[in-house]
């Protein structure tokens, strides 16, 4: 019952950090998944991006996800390849609730997106619609009776249009798709897998059946499901796959389930689960799905890219067996989005709705916001940070710094902080007097005296170590008194609010005025993380010179002490000798002919080098000799 994704990784290939990675990169040093060689590294889109669903639309490909209490929402991407992926607008502009794991469909010519949404009054189910996805959506429609997480559309044998939800129900939709036209009811009870053994052989968070996803392919149906808990254990959530003849059922599981799953907790990506599965333009099929990177809940769920083959007894089968390498890109696709899209902004347009968003936005959020002279003016909001409903981006990097400069109007405090929501927050920021720094969701703490119409500030998260710095010119900076840890700055931490992610970037202003803020500057500093020294070759070198025939000989050595066969390149001043992969054990040795009657004393010099599993270690190591004859 393992899944069929992912090995026990070697020693040499983790460390404390996670696996050793090496991604492409694009403006600002962000990593990107293309490779640009014909492959691509996961994720396909880095940092939060939960609950991502597909839609195919002849060549081109588009993509939304879960955008919570921020606003606009429901953002959309687009792609020709599957991976790499451009924001091109957002979907909502209405507060409407907390936004919830959507499914973006195109019927027709009309494109939907349908979500759940936690509201004032309860859960429910919402559509908006356009005719052109470049364009306008529709305002929300609240569906009744679609009281239920995870929607999911799907079309019938008999051309009946429908709703799939979390926990095994499905609705049935009116031909317009915008409101129900049957009874919610229970279809599909999930794959049982062992959850109560002792001792556990599988460690989940709960059952949770979840983000169902319909798939038509020749005679079946193929529905696609989440189960095991989206957070929790890092071997909580997974992808299992149920088909049927006919949209209603009867629903058959994979004998083989699950698809997808995190094994184990070294695994490099944890809790894979919500996958969509989508026709590539290579014709095959592919999933894409969210998980955590190992080591870094803090960025979120984040969206990772597989293929998938067909058996001939018609199941989906994983092909991928070890995430930590690179995937061959899908044929026939083409990148219009070779550069990836900036963090930095210099505010010379209005980038909210793609790059920017307001947290714990109200309806009419934006007009808080204008843009002139390359600047952005905000317009303060709240008596706090907590109540400020900031301007938010998302970072996708394990180790970066962002800057901003900034100018004050009236009483007004602004800043930078790195949040999770509300109530689990940290950063700096400057009132006109004073700068101050703010820890895990309380302060403003005891700062920094400082008297300056216009002020830089700095937030540094080097692998969850939070450094913050102030500057009056913005060349000179002052580091704060406040350093911190925040690698339980995530959701799996902050779980009794409504659901937010891992950690993100936000411009503040409270108060009574406003704030101009210039330059937002993102700089990664690291993204790979890099592995320990492998251990040193074991290897004894001698030297040793002797007469023969009245002429000197110098004898060199090199034990392999190692258990790995090693190349061996021995070298005095009286020649050089290679051989090649001595044995564990054996000893490499050469006698050199000095052609004199006595030589003076030196050194010889012994490369030893091992290639293996990708990577080589090389040691160099002397031994001395002194003059022969000594008299």
């Amino acid at each position: 019952m393992s899944s069929r994704t992912g090995t026990d990784p070697s020693p040499s290939d983790y460390d404390g950090w996670g696996y050793n990675l090496r991604w492409s990169t694009g403006y600002d040093g962000q990593r990107k998944a293309d490779l640009g060689d014909g492959t691509y590294l996961n994720p396909v889109i880095a940092g939060q991006l939960t609950d991502p669903d597909i839609v195919k639309d002849g060549s081109d490909y588009y993509l939304t996800m879960s955008t919570f209490d921020e606003l606009p929402g429901l953002l959309v991407w687009h792609s020709r390849d599957l991976v790499n992926w451009r924001k091109v607008g957002s979907a909502l502009t209405e507060r409407i609730g907390n936004v919830l794991a959507p499914s973006i469909v195109k019927v027709g010519d009309r494109f939907y997106i349908y979500a759940a949404v936690l509201g004032a009054t309860g859960l429910g189910t919402y559509v908006v619609y356009t005719d052109d996805i470049d364009g306008a959506w529709s305002a929300p429609v609240k569906i009744e009776g679609g009281n239920a997480l995870d929607p999911g559309h799907g079309v019938g044998e008999d051309g009946k249009r429908y709703l799939f939800f979390g926990g095994g129900r499905r609705m049935q939709l009116t031909d317009d798709g915008l409101t129900s036209a049957g009874p919610m009811e229970t279809v599909y009870a999930g794959w049982q897998y062992p959850r109560t053994a002792y001792p556990p052989v599988w460690i989940d968070e709960g059952f949770a059946l979840e983000g169902p996803k319909i798939h038509r392919r020749g005679d079946y149906f193929y529905m696609i499901v989440g189960q095991g808990g989206t957070y929790g254990p890092p071997t909580s959530h997974m992808v299992v796959v149920a088909r049927s003849k006919s949209i209603n059922g009867p629903w058959e599981n994979d004998p083989n389930s699950p698809l997808i799953r995190t094994s184990r907790r070294n695994d490099p990506w944890w809790s894979r689960g919500h996958g969509t599965v989508v026709e590539g333009p290579d014709k095959k099929p592919w999933i894409m799905y969210h998980a955590y990177e190992n080591g870094y809940r803090t960025l979120g769920r984040q969206a990772i890219l597989e293929p998938l083959e067909w058996t001939e007894d018609g199941w989906l089968r994983a092909t991928v067996k070890d995430l930590t390498k690179p995937i061959a890109m899908p044929q026939g696709g083409s990148n219009v989005n070779p550069d990836g899209q900036p963090m930095s902004d210099d505010f010379s347009k209005n980038n909210i709705g793609t790059q920017w968003r307001f947290a714990d936005a109200a309806s009419g959020e934006s007009n808080r916001a204008s843009f002139a002279d390359n600047a952005l003016t905000l317009q303060a909001k709240g008596t706090s940070y907590a109540t400020s409903s900031p301007l938010t981006i998302v970072p996708g990097d394990r180790a970066y710094e962002a800057t901003i400069q900034i100018s004050l109007a009236g009483a007004t405090e602004a800043g930078i902080m790195l949040f999770v929501d509300q109530a689990l927050f940290a950063g700096i920021g400057y009132n006109g007097q004073r700068v101050t720094t703010y820890a895990k969701g309380s302060g403003p703490g005891n700062g920094l005296a400082v008297s300056t119409g216009t002020i830089w500030l700095k937030v540094m998260n080097l692998h969850h170590d939070l450094v913050m710095y102030s500057s009056t010119d913005g060349q000179n900076w002052t580091k704060t008194n406040s350093n911190l840890e925040i690698s339980g700055y995530h959701h799996n931490v902050a779980r009794d609010r409504p659901p937010t992610e891992g950690l993100r970037l936000g411009l503040y202003a409270y108060g009574s005025g406003n704030a101009v803020f210039r330059d937002f500057q993102y700089r990664v500093i690291e993204n790979s993380s890099l592995p320990p020294a492998p251990p040193a070759l074991k290897v004894d070198v001698s030297a040793d010179a002797r007469s023969i025939g009245g002429k000197v000989h110098l004898t060199m050595a090199a034990k392999n002490n190692d258990s790995v066969p090693v190349d061996v390149v021995l070298t005095s001043a009286f020649g050089e000798k290679t051989f090649k992969a001595v044995a564990p054990g054996k000893t490499a040795s050469v006698t050199f002919n000095s052609r004199a009657a006595r030589i003076d004393g030196g050194e010889a010099t012994a490369v030893v080098t091992n290639m293996s599993d990708g990577s080589t270690r090389t040691i160099t190591k002397t031994a001395s000799y002194g003059a022969f004859p000594t008299a």
